[in-house]
């Protein structure tokens, strides 16, 4: 069983940054590949941004292709999702997630994070 934890949700103004945590424990953080999704209200939830177990293969959503950028730290066990120039319409609840072994290209994850509200004001 691998357990979540996520920080760094908040409230910030157009054009601001934020940096999410999420903290996994209960296997070797290095066999994680991990992802970031996010759900607007009254949309689906979407792939916001993923990084292979090995560490050397990233996908990113179109949207924050060139302003997200997802990272790991394997001696923290820790990953994280920088959003630089964020926009409105990032608002949403971010959720990260783990897959043992898993790929950039994957659907499907096993273990979710608790979720953090990311609010971008205009």
């Amino acid at each position: 069983q691998v357990l979540l934890v996520e920080s760094g949700g908040g409230l910030v103004q157009a054009g601001g940054s934020l940096r999410l945590s999420c903290a996994a424990s209960g296997r070797p953080f290095s066999t994680l590949a991990m992802a970031y999704f996010r759900q607007a209200p009254g949309k689906d939830r979407e792939l916001v941004a993923a990084r292979s177990w090995s560490g050397g293969n990233t996908k990113y959503a179109d949207s924050v292709k060139g302003r997200f950028t997802i990272s790991r730290d394997n001696a923290k066990n820790t990953a994280y999702l920088q959003m630089n120039s964020l926009e409105t319409e990032d608002t949403a609840v971010y959720y990260c997630a783990a897959q043992p072994f898993g790929v950039v290209s994957a659907t499907h994850y096993d273990y979710w994070g608790q979720g953090t509200q990311v609010t971008v004001s205009s």
